[in-house]
């Protein structure tokens, strides 16, 4: 079933790099209390995902933070190895929190998981955007296939 707005966002732990390297953080670390946009991407270092939809958060990173909004954290079905070095590549620092959601367990339990084996690519989380308060998923936008316009920064921080 896939995830609604007014759900409880499902538990989870997602992967990252920290500054004592490997670590991992829970749902409830990541949501509990706070404000958060999430935005999925089929994967690091892909075309549309390079070169508008991460751009877009960074760019857009203080404006949406000052809607209210605590974390903006991008996850995609890499390992945290290389969503590190593409959050470094893209100049993500410290406005995008870059989560590893390896085995698409997370992407999964949305019920927003994306089969582009066709692709070589496997299974991976569909392009969509949530923003999720203090658990509870308040707006969810979840991309038509090849497209991207609901997800993005722009479209987040017009509907915040």
């Amino acid at each position: 079933m896939t995830i609604q707005v007014g759900d409880k966002a499902p538990d989870g732990r997602f992967h990252v790099i920290n500054a004592d390297g490997p670590g991992s953080v829970s749902t409830d670390e990541l949501f509990a209390g706070r404000k958060v946009v999430v935005f999925s991407v089929p994967g690091a270092f892909t075309p549309t995902c390079s070169q508008e939809h991460l751009p877009g958060f960074i760019e857009h990173a203080a404006a949406i933070k000052a809607k209210g909004v605590d974390t903006i954290a991008c996850m995609a079905v890499n390992d945290m190895f290389v969503m590190e070095a593409w959050g470094h590549s893209a100049g993500a620092g410290n406005e995008v929190l870059m989560l590893a959601d390896g085995n698409g367990t997370y992407a999964a339990a949305l019920g927003l998981e994306l089969d582009v084996s066709g692709f070589g690519m496997g299974a991976r989380g569909q392009r969509f955007a949530m923003v999720v308060d203090d658990g509870t998923v308040t707006q969810l936008y979840v991309e038509a296939p090849m497209e991207f316009k609901v997800s993005s920064a722009e479209s987040i921080l017009a509907n915040l």
